[in-house]
């Protein structure tokens, strides 16, 4: 048996990105990823690029779920069950303690 190398894509690539990302999500993700390109000619703007790659890669995975666009628009829409808040931030700190 010989070993093959194992591909691995890397989720912060744009190019992954870009493709994985719903079509109403890509211009955002462009316009943003520009932007952040421009500004990473300097030390903070590249650590900010960093920033944005591995915010929109989450994004990614989260806009990919089932029931995700509907669960914004209930959101929105105050349709649902939903916590406070200020109510789920006490049961959070509660929790960690």
């Amino acid at each position: 048996m010989s070993a093959q190398p194992v591909h691995h894509e890397d989720p912060r690539d744009p190019e992954v990105i870009l493709r994985d990302l719903p079509e109403r999500e890509r211009a955002e993700f462009l316009r943003q990823y520009r932007a952040a390109v421009d500004a990473a000619h300097e030390p903070a703007g590249y650590r900010e690029l960093q920033r944005l790659l591995r915010h929109w890669s989450l994004a990614v995975v989260a806009t990919n779920q089932p029931g995700y666009y509907e669960a914004i628009d209930d959101a929105l829409n105050d349709v649902g069950r939903f916590v406070p808040l200020d109510v789920a931030l006490a049961s959070e700190f509660t929790r960690r303690r």
